[in-house]
């Protein structure tokens, strides 16, 4: 383990600060992975210059033309417009799919001035059916909200910038469930060790379903003990008006 030791010149004690990740235990997805977590893909946009570059993890959900991922793959913060649609296209088992520009849909109201937390999701749809399983639609999690240890994989299809893989896949905790927002979802903060590239990726319960989607974390790999304040990672769970939207979409 990797441990720092440091003088606290007040209590003239040794302080020991411990690292969040002593040991990076993620590993690359193999092909039972991805048969195990259906859907799993990647968002693609082109850069400036033309060049296909990866942009982030997506997911092939409840029907082979809908796709998961965050909003602020298209929106900044404030909701202003950082890539247009038709820049972007899925990738998944190999294949390459476009999709339907006039098919966003975002989490954030109509008459809202910011992107947040449990806003931060997007649907998709694909101009034609992909040659592949999506994910099923998860059913409601009754998670109970406050401090919790939830064991969970986090499956990022578009690995980390901060992990030499392509791929990653975790296993870590759940540490707390905040309270639903207006639109009945919940943000939850984790231990995961993500980095930038890791947005959409999916966090997954024991039994292998679809609990949460990963949005944004705080202080990114900071060696610090976990902090649910200052050093979280946060996702927000499959429910409320995002799980609506999945249903009606698939139109079940």
């Amino acid at each position: 383990m990797f441990v720092l030791l440091a003088l606290d010149p007040a209590a003239a004690e040794p302080v020991h600060l411990a690292a969040l990740y002593p040991r990076d235990e993620r590993r690359e997805l193999t092909s039972s992975d991805f048969e195990q977590y259906k859907g799993a893909g990647m968002l693609w946009c082109h850069r400036a210059d033309g060049v296909p570059q990866k942009a982030a993890a997506a997911w092939l959900i409840a029907d082979r033309s809908i796709v998961m991922l965050n909003a602020h793959n298209f929106r900044d913060r404030k909701l202003g417009v950082t890539r247009s649609i038709s820049d972007c296209y899925f990738q998944i088992a190999g294949r390459n799919y476009d999709f339907v520009p006039s098919s966003l849909v975002l989490g954030t109201a109509t008459n809202a001035q910011n992107l947040h937390i449990t806003d931060d999701w997007a649907i998709l749809r694909l101009t034609q059916p992909a040659d592949a399983a999506p994910q099923p639609l998860p059913e409601p999690q009754r998670l109970p909200i406050g401090e919790v240890s939830m064991p969970i994989t986090m499956v990022s299809p578009a690995g980390h910038e901060n992990y030499r893989g392509a791929t990653s896949l975790e296993h870590c905790t759940i540490r707390r469930i905040d309270p639903p927002s207006e639109d009945g979802i919940r943000r939850v903060r984790h231990d995961c060790n993500d980095g930038y590239g890791g947005s959409g990726s999916g966090l997954f319960d024991e039994a292998g379903h679809l609990v949460a989607m990963q949005s944004a974390s705080s202080v990114m790999n900071a060696k610090r003990a976990f902090d649910p304040e200052f050093h979280y990672g946060s996702a927000l769970l499959i429910e409320g008006q995002l799980l609506a939207t999945l249903r009606k979409a698939a139109g079940i």
